[in-house]
């Protein structure tokens, strides 16, 4: 075809979509995960694979996409994968993913074990595939851009920040993710904590020490040290009084304090996950929210988790 003197050039071909299959079928599989892999414009949602045969048919039938009762056999069909799944079973699958050459969509924590989620992040890491660990926070909508600005900014002295839910408060309204196992055995700690590092390590620094004490029920509160010099204090618990249930990370320093805003919701936040990972694996820029960020913050709780096993 002869190019018209003057004529617009043709506009370039659109990439093809990411096929991103999906591992797990609980609540947040169902509410979040698999809409925004169904709707997201550069994905193909390209399967549903679960321990549970039932309820991943249910919600690959809701899709209209396949169910795949074989999870390597997924691998197999899909350029990437995003995991709705415990941490302790998502880290060897996705160990076993990496070596697929599927690019990873993990949840957080990558793992509650240290070594498991260095183990991810080198796996990743040697088949050169990559990787975004979803930190809500650190995509949704109200605070991916306020952390950033921050994040750029100097001259931070403290912070503190506090997650406190009801989730096993005596009495509180009943959530799914009260039933939860895991988050049964290891708490807020390593349910939200992972959230509230998130947000601390990208404004002031790699965290050189923490110190780890008991509060209340569930409560534990850290300390930590920065690189930069600056500290912070955090407070997680799942089983405080409804009438204080909340988050709120504040932030001082030479321009007075700043408070993190409302995110909004996480449907908002995941498709923005999404955005990064196609954005990585199509070799643009990666995310600071890779494999080996949510490793680092993997093994800061686990020495908080060691700490208090000591105390």
């Amino acid at each position: 075809m002869t190019d018209v003197p003057g004529a617009a050039p043709a506009p370039a071909a659109r990439p093809a979509p990411l096929r991103v299959g999906l591992l797990g079928t609980g609540p947040w599989a169902a509410a979040t995960h698999a809409p925004a892999l169904a709707a997201h414009p550069d994905v193909a949602f390209a399967g549903v694979w679960g321990r549970r045969r039932e309820a991943a048919a249910e919600l690959a039938a809701e899709h209209s996409v396949p169910v795949y009762e074989d999870v390597d056999e997924l691998f197999a069909a899909c350029d990437a994968v995003a995991f709705a799944l415990p941490p302790d079973v998502q880290a060897p699958l996705a160990v076993r993913a990496a070596g697929a050459g599927c690019h990873l969509l993990l949840d957080k924590p990558v793992a509650t074990d240290a070594a498991r989620a260095r183990e991810v992040a080198e796996a990743a890491r040697r088949a050169q595939v990559a990787s975004v660990v979803f930190f809500t926070l650190r995509f949704a909508p109200g605070t991916a851009g306020w952390i950033d600005r921050r994040a750029a900014s100097d001259g931070w002295f403290t912070a503190h920040a506090h997650w406190l839910g009801s989730l096993f408060t005596p009495g509180a309204a009943p959530s799914p993710y009260a039933t939860s196992p895991w988050r049964r055995e290891k708490g807020a700690l390593w349910d939200v904590g992972p959230h509230v590092l998130s947000v601390l390590l990208p404004v002031l620094g790699e965290v050189t020490r923490v110190t780890a004490a008991p509060g209340p029920d569930d409560t534990v509160h850290l300390i930590l040290r920065h690189a930069s010099g600056a500290s912070a204090t955090v407070t997680l618990g799942f089983a405080a009084p409804q009438a204080v249930a909340g988050v709120g990370v504040e932030l001082l320093g030479e321009r007075g304090a700043e408070r993190l805003p409302d995110w909004g919701g996480a449907a908002e936040a995941f498709a923005a996950a999404l955005d990064a990972l196609v954005t990585a694996a199509r070799g643009g820029e990666p995310h600071p929210c890779d494999v080996g960020f949510g490793a680092r913050v993997s093994e800061l709780l686990a020495e908080a988790e060691r700490q208090l096993g000591d105390g």
